[in-house]
């Protein structure tokens, strides 16, 4: 499985339910990546898609805590081992983790790749990504050339779980 993100330079990728900024190269990098594939989302996430509708061209997939809770095009799981029985004839490497914060946090171990937006700016913020610079599993193996959006700086960047030494 992978995790796809854009963060700040304190690895902030919210405040109060909405992204921190909205990057047009970003967008376009997220769609091309995970056209045709399963994104796996929280329910406050997808609340925050326009009118409140899946991605197009990709399966939504929605883990909520509400038995109750539906959405017309997409499915919706209650929890991470059920999101894995239904998702396990599905090659890992069209899997894409797409938030929020607990989400994340919940998958980052089941995850081997991230690809991540660095955008170089701090901003106010109340949700974050793990920050994987400072995790010893996990190793920055690909770093793009700086961008800008109107004054903002921006990079991609792919990370990868590092593989476990034998003893």
């Amino acid at each position: 499985m992978k995790l796809i993100a854009a963060v700040d330079k304190n690895w902030a990728i919210g405040y109060k339910g909405r992204l921190l900024a909205s990057i047009r190269a970003d967008q376009i990098n997220f769609k091309k990546l995970t056209i045709g594939r399963a994104v796996v989302l929280g329910r406050k996430t997808m609340d925050t898609f326009p009118g409140g509708r899946p991605l197009p061209q990709r399966r939504n997939i929605i883990l909520s805590h509400n038995m109750n809770y539906t959405v017309k095009d997409a499915e919706v799981v209650h929890s991470k081992e059920e999101l894995l029985e239904l998702l396990k004839d599905v090659d890992t490497d069209d899997i894409f983790i797409i938030g929020g914060e607990s989400i994340y946090k919940e998958f980052l171990p089941l995850c081997d790749t991230a690809i991540i937006t660095k955008i170089n700016y701090a901003y106010e913020a109340d949700a974050y990504f793990p920050n994987l610079d400072n995790d010893e599993e996990w190793e920055c193996v690909e770093e793009g050339e700086e961008q800008t959006c109107f004054d903002m700086e921006f990079y991609f960047t792919t990370y990868r779980r590092k593989e476990k030494q034998a003893n």
